[in-house]
């Protein structure tokens, strides 16, 4: 079995910062906050009322108005960061189709689509539901339609673990062309849950956060946060083999070195309370990428400003690092100015930490004022800082118990 090094060549993102990856970096870097009202749907009578939406996103600037019409909001935010990402790789036409694959992730896929098909089936009758509502519902559609645009034949799948979809679909793709399956790789992750459905659900559960100030909402690792902000969009990556990247001249991002992958194996919501399995994924990406105490370190952390979430996650990285070096790391969540993309989430944020690399600019934690003691690592408060990091570790952490930690370093 060969053990290939794999690079990434090309980024795409639609995101609650912006529509391209040049917006989406600066909005992050500068601390920008991409939450607000929800305006997809009527919270009157919704607790929760705040969203990281897309804002001015053009689906005909990437979509034709009959494909337009035939799918869900999920995957015309995958499309369209695929779009950019290829586009901006040059890898089309370099690899072979039947090398050429698609491994892209979501949480829950098309349920705007179900939100609207059943409410035509209850108001209106079974005449009345789309022939289309099954293949502009099912979690793989974006995966598929990306591969038919650019006609990838090798494997086309979706990563559907929850929160770590989108790090479990680049951590597999990356398996993909290490072992030989492929040679470029079109991977990420795509959201759009912000509907009333989705909300009610997690509102009931007690997972979101109720304040209806945006600097107020998504406040991870600070003593008064209350739950997670939902967000929606997507990021897209495109993975190819070093060798081949290198030869054809193209632009590198930086390598992707290590990846873990676990489940607690212990509930369906709740993190194990001594973070064996969060901490075993940091373990295995840290060993793969060579990780040793003189690396500078920069996390990007699954930090969702849940109550338990945060602390349990402080505890993985302590674990993962050991006390000392973990003290010395720089930790951040963006999910402070992204919200919760869900499936989405790991791939804005391993475009984050290939960004920090190459920038040498740790993204900040906005908002956070009163930082727990129980989240007590050097959360880079309010404020990007410089450092020269050489290895980005990204976390994600989702329900079920799946667990992925992606690792980055610079080639």
């Amino acid at each position: 079995m060969s053990n290939k090094r794999v690079v990434v060549t090309g980024l795409g993102a639609i995101t609650p910062l912006g529509n391209n990856v040049k917006d989406t970096w600066e909005s992050l870097k500068n601390g920008h906050n991409g939450i607000g009202p929800i305006t997809l749907f009527d919270t009157e009578k919704f607790k929760a009322k705040l969203g990281a939406e897309v804002k001015g996103f053009e689906p005909k600037e990437y979509l034709e108005v009959n494909e337009i019409l035939r799918t869900d909001r999920y995957a015309q935010f995958a499309v369209a960061a695929a779009q950019q990402a290829v586009e901006e790789s040059g890898v089309k036409g370099t690899v072979e189709p039947e090398r050429f694959a698609v491994l892209f992730g979501t949480g829950i896929g098309g349920i705007g689509t179900f939100e609207n098909e059943h409410t035509k089936l209850m108001e209106k009758g079974p005449r009345r539901v789309s022939p289309l509502f099954v293949p502009m519902m099912i979690a793989n559609m974006a995966a598929g339609m990306i591969a038919i645009r650019h006609d990838c034949r090798g494997s086309a799948m979706p990563a559907v673990t929850a929160c770590a979809s989108g790090s479990n679909a680049i951590g597999e793709a990356m398996r993909m062309i290490r072992h030989g399956y492929a040679d470029a790789v079109i991977t990420g992750g795509a959201e759009a849950a912000i509907n009333a459905s989705a909300i009610a659900g997690f509102v009931n559960m007690q997972a979101l956060s109720v304040s209806e100030d945006p600097e107020a909402a998504s406040l991870p690792f600070d003593r008064r946060r209350g739950g997670f902000v939902i967000g929606e969009g997507a990021v897209a990556l495109v993975l190819e083999e070093y060798e081949h990247a290198k030869a054809r001249g193209a632009k590198i991002y930086g390598e992707v070195c290590g990846y873990g992958s676990t489940c607690d194996a212990y509930h369906i919501t709740a993190p194990h309370p001594e973070a064996r399995g969060g901490a075993q994924a940091m373990t295995d990406a840290m060993r793969e990428a060579g990780y040793t105490e003189e690396d500078t370190v920069y996390i990007n952390a699954h930090g969702t400003g849940t109550p338990m979430n945060d602390a349990i996650e402080t505890v993985a990285i302590k674990k993962a690092l050991g006390e000392e070096s973990a003290r010395k790391a720089y930790v951040s969540s963006t999910k402070s100015m992204t919200g919760h993309m869900l499936g989405a989430a790991g791939a804005i944020e391993a475009m984050a930490c290939l960004f920090a690399l190459n920038e040498g600019v740790i993204p900040p934690t906005i908002n956070l004022k009163e930082q727990d003691e129980a989240c007590d690592l050097n959360c880079v408060p309010n404020q990007a800082v410089q450092a020269e990091i050489t290895l980005a570790l990204s976390n994600s952490l989702g329900f079920g118990g799946h667990n992925a930690c992606l690792a980055f370093r610079k080639v």
